[in-house]
């Protein structure tokens, strides 16, 4: 079946985001930094805001949680911003090139709702986009839940046989190819352009 549409994830495809970008100056201490990422503030927590928790929420339930924690864990969603580092050049390039082709574009993405849209406000390509992008924090669901996958085909009119679906999650990429999509697994040296040729995406 002939690609018609390509499915990006943002954060580690497009745009490069990491705590550790912030925490690193902060704690100056990296044995110190990795405890508290792993055990306080951990991706599990993080991703509840994705899935629509409040920012303040979801603080509030940690800092009860590790008291002792209180001013790291509020500095947390108050510096988000350092956490988002850059867009990912190369990636973004592919992006801009596929715009000037026939193939229909679209985001999919695990985001929090109060965070995006300091994003789509500071990087342009997300404009590519037109609008057609799903959202974890919006529609209250996260992948790897089949139903956000969903959303989005049925929101678009889309066929799985004729989308290819990028991340840099195993997990997410797993039930993508569970569900019938074609995937590309983005990894730090991916080369995006020759794995999308190799499913037959014409630039």
């Amino acid at each position: 079946m002939e690609i018609k549409n390509i499915i990006f994830d943002f954060g580690g495809v497009l745009m490069d985001w990491d705590p550790r970008y912030f925490f690193k100056d902060y704690f100056k201490d990296d044995e110190k930094m990795e405890y508290f990422l792993e055990h306080i503030a951990q991706s599990e927590w993080n991703e509840e805001q994705d899935r629509g928790r409040s920012l303040a929420e979801g603080t509030e339930i940690q800092v009860k949680k590790f008291p002792e924690w209180e001013k790291e864990l509020k500095a947390y969603y108050d510096n988000w911003t350092i956490m988002l580092k850059s867009d990912i050049p190369k990636n973004v390039d592919i992006l801009r090139r596929l715009e000037k082709t026939d193939y229909q574009l679209f985001g999919l993405t695990n985001w929090s709702e109060e965070t995006f849209p300091y994003a789509v406000e500071n990087y342009d390509f997300f404009q590519i986009f037109d609008g057609k992008i799903v959202v974890s924090g919006t529609e209250k669901l996260i992948k790897p839940d089949p139903k956000i996958w969903h959303v989005l085909l049925e929101r678009y009119h889309l066929q799985i046989s004729e989308s290819v679906f990028i991340d840099d999650n195993p997990k997410n990429i797993e039930m993508a190819h569970s569900l019938g999509f074609k995937t590309i697994k983005i990894n730090p040296d991916t080369d995006l352009e020759l794995e999308l040729k190799e499913l037959g995406v014409k630039f």
